[in-house]
C-alpha cells in the first residue's frame, strides 16, 4: 500500500494516506479497549519510538530479545494505521501494546470507562517542529516542507499532518485525572532515563530489580536504538524513507531548535505559544527553563 501522495482528511485533520485510510481511522475510534491494554499517546516527533522501546523492555524485564527481533510497528502498532487490526489478530501477546497520534477529542470516547494504562509523551514544541521538519524531508509519504519559516507557520497554525500540537497536548493532559494516564516528557527521558523507566514500571505494575532497570537503560539509550534495525526504521524501503536525506534517529538532543530558529522566529513562537496556552495551568519542564533565557 504505497499511496505516497495521498492525504486523508478526517474530522478536519490531515493524515498520510500511505498509512491511513478512512476505514482504518474510523476503526480506531471504535476500538474496544481492554483493561490490560497499554497505550502510548503522542504528537509526532515527541519521543514515541523511544517510549515504545522503554515499554517493550520494561514488560520483558530488561531482556532485549523482543526489541531486537520484532519491529516496533509490529509489537506496538499504531491504532489508526491500516495494518493494525490484522497485526492484533495475529498476535496473542498480553498485555497489548498500542500506539496512537490521535487527539483526545477523537479517541477519548472509546477510552471512557476503560482501565487501560496510558502513557502520554510530550516534548518542547520547538524541538518537535525542528524534528518534524527534518522528518518531512526524508519521509516520501509526507508533503514537501517548503522553507523552515513556512513549515513553522503551518505548525503554529495547526495545519500540518496530525493537526495542532496545542490541541493535542491540552486535550490529553487535561483528561489525566479521568484516565489512568502517566505524562512523561522527552526532557525527563533524556535527563533521567533511569527514573523514567521506574515510573513506567510502576504504572505497569511491573516492579524491576536494579539489574533489570540497568538493562532497560542500556538498551533504550539513544546509541543502542540508533543501531537497532527493529526500531531505527532502516528496514523501510528507500522509496518510502529516503535515507540519502537524513536518518530517522537524527540527534536525540534537547534544545536542537537553537540551531535553526532565528531570534525573530523564537520571539514569534513564544508569542503564539503564550496566546494558545494562556488558559492552560500545567507547567512543563521546558517552561521552567524559560524560553527567553535560552540563547540562540
Amino acid at each position: 500500500m504505497a499511496r505516497l501522495d495521498v492525504t486523508e482528511m478526517f474530522h478536519g485533520i490531515s493524515f498520510p494516506g500511505h498509512l491511513h485510510t478512512q476505514d482504518s481511522l474510523q476503526l480506531a475510534l471504535k476500538c474496544q479497549f481492554q483493561d490490560t491494554d497499554i497505550l502510548i499517546v503522542s504528537y509526532p516527533k515527541s519521543g514515541t519510538t523511544w517510549m515504545q522501546e522503554i515499554v517493550t523492555l520494561v514488560t520483558n524485564r530488561g531482556d532485549p530479545h523482543v526489541s531486537q527481533t520484532v519491529p516496533n510497528w509490529t509489537r506496538a502498532p499504531w491504532l489508526e494505521q491500516y495494518y493494525c487490526t490484522a497485526t492484533l489478530k495475529a498476535s496473542s501477546t498480553t498485555p497489548r501494546l498500542l500506539t496512537t497520534h490521535l487527539p483526545h477529542h477523537l479517541l477519548g470516547p472509546a477510552l471512557q470507562g476503560s482501565k487501560a494504562r496510558i502513557i502520554y509523551v510530550s516534548r518542547n514544541p520547538k524541538d518537535v517542529v525542528v524534528s518534524f521538519y527534518h522528518f518531512h524531508k526524508m519521509a516520501n509519504f509526507l508533503p514537501e516542507t517548503g522553507s523552515f519559516p513556512e513549515f513553522l507557520n503551518r505548525f503554529l497554525d495547526g495545519t500540518l499532518h496530525y493537526g495542532s500540537w496545542f490541541d493535542h497536548i491540552k486535550g490529553w493532559t487535561s483528561q489525566a485525572a479521568a484516565l489512568n494516564l502517566l505524562h512523561i516528557t522527552y526532557e525527563e527521558m533524556s535527563m533521567d532515563l533511569n527514573g523514567t523507566i521506574k515510573k513506567v514500571s510502576s504504572l505497569l505494575q511491573c516492579p524491576l530489580l536494579e539489574d533489570e532497570v540497568s538493562s532497560c537503560v542500556k538498551h533504550s539509550s539513544f546509541n543502542s536504538m540508533k543501531n537497532n534495525k527493529m526500531i531505527n526504521y532502516s528496514l523501510i524501503p528507500d522509496e518510502i524513507m529516503d535515507y540519502s536525506k537524513g536518518s530517522f534517529m537524527r540527534k536525540g538532543q534537547i534544545g536542537d531548535w537553537k540551531n535553526i530558529f532565528s531570534k525573530e522566529q523564537n520571539e514569534y513562537f513564544e508569542s503564539v505559544y503564550r496566546s494558545k496556552m494562556q488558559d492552560y495551568s500545567l507547567e512543563f519542564m521546558w517552561e521552567r527553563q524559560k524560553f527567553e533565557d535560552q540563547p540562540i
